[in-house]
């Protein structure tokens, strides 16, 4: 994995192929390549590191073509290096293939290859599939993809480009994905929209087990078997500004300040006109198989699952039913005990995060409803659910995620308040409350935003520490863990999450002097609690930042540093204490010269396991 772009058409692929995978970086990549066809024979440039490592290989002497594919990869099979960069090669130089996902079976496959007489040149699991197109080849590229695949295990968006028919790309999708831009006498492919914004905005966008043909007249899409497929153009509404810094020092801190605004489309049409309740279209679950649900599972990764735990609490709360949160590459694998009275919310910012859909497809197999959360119209998951709700927090480019998990909290209590409107769980009054309270969310964050000085000061005077430790109770431990996830992704400083009840059993050990502790003190219920688990690492002379609701300025006594979110309900607070949580984040790798958005060894869309 991790971006994939192809074009055919009149002018010359090469520029447009480097400005796609430019526009596909915020994917995270270790090495790029391009492939085009020029003069008789494939012309293969690849190298080790970010893109401009190839410009400066190619010395800006671009191949001429107008046929072309490229890649940017990210390591899963073979270390990075210039030869298990992409595209890859046949043993004869007639087929080159790029490649995301990964091809489960290789290593039998490459046995079987290599007894045939196939010389291998990389460690990637990718490499098979030129070899086996050579090795199936008899004359019609689409016949022999139809072959390949027949033989493939595993994930994959492939795209084919070939000498023997060189006025065409085949390309192919299962459970990695794959977008047709079309054009005007030139089409278009890619693993995700930005690469296709400067010169389409009408896309096919291809189902499991579809290949795609694409010559200069046109493109067509075909099912397993060959037959055509009436396919539906999506139209791209997204502005090609959301994908630029929009004079922001790092997308990062541009989609951070995106937030007010994400949240108000978030909430856009989903609340009662009168202020009673929520209005949730996109969820269609009959009455008689709702009152039948007497459990519900979360299964996400990463940020996500932060949201999720959220999720749980708030779910519960609000609708009074038993919540389980599960991180989905465990989910499938403890056999969970699902049935038809079972509901599973999946939550993924890209809608194609592979344990995710794994877990969403368990979840199917044993007869739950599914509902999914995620930001991406169309996608893997999207598909797949009965129900769906969108974030629609817009293109998120930065690898840290920040505008999407703000959004996907949002529609965790707008799911909560749904569930809890239709079984009856709540008072009128309350669930008004709640929402007057939600609709107020997107200016309280644009204040945080405005007087976030505090943090840069605390940044300034803690950049070169080794470990930072963050604590909190009830939603505030899952505000927490997500703010810890945020520091380390980015800053690469060691950080630790707990439940500050959890401080006497281990973890202050490792509190000792200077030590920075982030203490979150938002929930009024358990707010004495906090203080005293405060005073604990106070004696053990750590430095406290503290994070607080306004009206609960008591912890200054105890706390080094306060920064005061504004007042909100109870439930509400986690949407507005993870803003200084990323501002914390950001600040801090950038006075340690990190490399923000494209942090090491992390991708943002992770499709395979």
């Amino acid at each position: 994995m991790c971006g994939i772009v192809g074009y055919i058409g009149g002018r010359q692929a090469a520029p447009i192929l480097l400005d796609g995978l430019q526009k596909l970086e915020y994917r995270g990549y270790d090495s790029a390549g391009i492939a085009v066809i020029q003069d008789g024979a494939i012309e293969l440039q690849k190298k080790t590191g970010k893109l401009i490592e190839l410009r400066k290989q190619m010395n800006d002497r671009l191949p001429e073509s107008t046929v072309g594919i490229g890649h940017t990869r990210w390591a899963t099979h073979g270390r990075p290096s210039d030869a298990n960069a992409h595209p890859h090669l046949d043993c004869s130089g007639r087929f080159a293939v790029v490649h995301n996902g990964i091809i489960e079976n290789y290593f039998t496959l490459r046995e079987w290859l290599i007894a045939q007489g196939h010389v291998f040149r990389s460690e990637t699991d990718t490499e098979v599939l030129p070899h086996l197109i050579e090795e199936f080849y008899m004359g019609d590229l689409v016949e022999t993809m139809q072959r390949v695949l027949k033989k493939v295990d595993g994930s994959y968006a492939a795209v084919v480009l070939s000498l023997d028919e060189p006025n065409q790309l085949v390309a192919a999708r299962h459970d990695s994905p794959l977008i047709v831009g079309l054009g005007e006498g030139e089409y278009f492919l890619a693993s995700d929209i930005p690469a296709l914004l400067a010169h389409t905005r009408q896309t096919y966008i291809l189902e499991d087990g579809e290949i795609a043909v694409l010559t200069r007249e046109g493109a067509q899409v075909l099912n397993r078997t060959g037959q055509p497929v009436d396919k539906k153009i999506f139209t791209v509404k997204w502005e090609a500004k959301q994908a630029e810094k929009e004079g922001y020092a790092h997308f990062m801190l541009k989609e951070i300040h995106e937030q007010p605004r994400a949240l108000k489309d978030t909430l856009s049409g989903r609340i009662a006109p009168d202020g009673s309740g929520v209005t949730l279209s996109e969820i269609n679950i009959p009455e008689e198989e709702l009152r039948e649900i007497n459990k519900i599972f979360i299964t996400a990764c990463g940020t996500a699952f932060h949201a999720g735990l959220v999720g749980k609490h708030i779910i519960e709360t609000l609708a009074r039913i038993p919540v389980e949160a599960d991180i989905a590459s465990e989910f499938r694998y403890r056999n969970p005990l699902l049935d038809r009275h079972s509901l599973v919310i999946v939550v993924s910012q890209s809608g194609e995060t592979a344990d995710t859909l794994a877990a969403l497809r368990e979840a199917k197999r044993k007869g739950a409803r599914v509902l999914a959360v995620t930001n991406v119209v169309d996608s893997s998951v999207a598909r797949e659910a009965d129900d769906v709700l969108y974030t629609w927090a817009g293109p998120e480019i930065a690898v840290a995620s920040t505008k999407a998990y703000t959004t996907q909290l949002v529609s965790m209590y707008l799911i909560g308040l749904y569930l809890a409107q239709r079984r009856g769980t709540l008072k009128p009054e309350e669930m008004t409350q709640i929402v007057t309270g939600l609709r107020k969310l997107p200016d309280k964050v644009s204040a945080i935003l405005e007087n976030g000085k505090d943090i840069e000061t605390f940044v300034r005077q803690y950049c070169d520490c080794s470990s930072i430790f963050f604590i909190g109770r009830g939603l505030d431990h899952a505000v927490a863990m997500e703010g810890s996830l945020k520091l380390k992704e980015i800053s690469y400083i060691h950080a630790e999450a707990y439940a500050a009840g959890e401080l006497k059993h281990g973890t202050l050990a490792l509190i000792v002097k200077d030590v920075p502790v982030i203490a979150l003190a938002t929930q009024s219920v358990l707010f004495e609690k906090m203080l005293s688990n405060i005073k604990e690492v106070k004696a053990r002379d750590a430095t406290v930042l503290a994070v607080a609701m306004r009206g609960l300025e008591e912890v200054a006594k105890e706390a080094d540093q306060v920064m005061y979110i504004p007042r909100t309900h109870q439930v509400l607070t986690p949407v507005l204490a993870v803003i200084p949580m990323q501002l914390l984040a950001y600040h801090m790798a950038v006075v340690r010269d990190c490399d923000v958005d494209q942090p090491r060894n992390l991708a943002k869309s992770v499709t395979v396991e």
